[in-house]
């Protein structure tokens, strides 16, 4: 049947309502689809998640790395950027994140050469003073967890033998801090040697022999001391004046904090409850602390006084990080309102624009620098 000329434009008519019907419609659903995925101005916004404020942090710490030497802020002290990839690989092995893995590999390439200060140590990390190789040692060993590149594992050994070269007989055992004159027995070059040891044991199968010297290095350290009657590391032994007491030295953050990994590493090996019940002594006597908790904030003895600069800026995350190691082997993880409790007060109170973070963790923000923020990428990895 053929169609009128008259019925041609009202079917064109018809046509042309029923598309912009469609079309109205069509937008009315875009419109509401963006209407709940933007908030409206004014709109309170989520709050960033745990991982969001610890890559932010990260981010951060990377605006201080030097590409041509693979240090942050090549001024700062050697061994802060050891702490700074242990910080940097931590993030890494628990986001699976490889976004630095290029600088990771850089910072290895580069500071594993012999050091312009030491040629005779032949590099591989080996420095004038046993803390400072062990902490680019156990970077290796994480940097092993992370990449299962037994290359790591093995620049790990060469540090534990050159680490245990300066084990002698003075005061029963013990690590020398300083190599050039060897005056100084102290807790953190012993306390990292234990945790350096023991993470190679639980990192090699069939292993006794690094087993054997963790639990010696252990068992020194325990009867040193050093470790006091309110279950506080202080820094040495006397041994710089002739003696073998505990000197009675600065109850730093971090020397309470290496133990505690250490300790949970000998764990690991041997199942003894021991380690445990010993490390959360060392760890509320912390949280106890008047002076190292002062209204549950972690707080460096220096603080007070502002002459934390340079080592002291990077004590309280090391404590951090090893805290959630122990944390972490616990049933219950009794630690992590405490962790938590530090992370939310540094990112409210001790942050700047730029996601810098300062020296006090109850704030205000002082300045930036690597020790500083390498310490709240460790706190903020901590609670991931």
């Amino acid at each position: 049947m053929s169609l009128t000329t008259q019925g041609v434009p009202d079917m064109h008519r018809r046509a042309r309502r029923i598309w912009i019907t469609a079309v109205v419609a069509a937008c009315g659903v875009v419109l509401s689809l963006l209407a709940t995925a933007i908030p409206a101005q004014g709109a309170p916004q989520a709050a960033p998640t745990a991982r969001a404020k610890a890559s932010a942090a990260v981010d951060a710490m990377m605006g201080f790395y030097d590409q041509e030497t693979g240090r942050w802020n090549p001024e700062a002290p050697w061994w802060q950027s050891g702490n700074a990839l242990q910080a940097l690989l931590d993030f890494m092995t628990k986001t699976g994140s490889r976004k630095y893995l290029p600088e990771v590999k850089n910072t290895i390439a580069e500071q594993r050469k012999p050091l312009e200060w030491w040629p005779q140590g032949g590099g591989e990390f080996r420095a004038d003073s046993t803390d400072d190789t062990g902490w680019w040692a156990l970077a290796m060993t994480r940097m092993y967890d992370l990449t299962r590149d037994k290359q790591y594992l093995g620049i790990a050994k060469v540090d534990e033998t050159y680490m245990r070269d300066y084990w002698d007989d003075t005061c029963g055992g013990g690590i020398w801090w300083d190599i050039r004159s060897k005056t100084y027995k102290n807790a953190i070059s012993i306390e990292l040697y234990i945790k350096l040891a023991a993470s190679l044991h639980n990192r090699i199968p069939g292993d006794k022999v690094y087993l054997d010297h963790a639990l010696e290095a252990w068992n020194w350290f325990k009867n040193s001391g050093m470790i006091n009657n309110d279950h506080l590391v202080n820094d040495g032994l006397t041994t710089q004046s002739g003696g073998c007491a505990n000197n009675n030295g600065t109850t730093w953050t971090y020397n309470q904090g290496v133990v505690l990994g250490g300790l949970v590493e000998l764990y690991k090996a041997t199942g003894q409850q021991s380690m445990l019940t010993t490390a959360r002594q060392i760890a509320d006597a912390v949280i106890a602390s008047p002076l190292l908790s002062p209204k549950g904030i972690l707080t460096e003895p220096c603080e007070a006084a502002g002459n934390c600069e340079f080592d002291g800026t990077a004590f309280k995350g090391i404590f951090a990080r090893n805290l959630g190691e122990l944390d972490n082997a616990l049933p219950g993880h009794p630690y992590r309102s405490y962790l938590r409790a530090q992370a939310d007060s540094a990112y409210a109170n001790d942050r700047n624009g730029q996601n810098q973070y300062g020296q006090s963790w109850a704030g205000p923000f002082d300045k930036a620098s690597i020790g500083r923020q390498g310490s709240a990428v460790s706190l903020l990895v901590s609670v991931l």
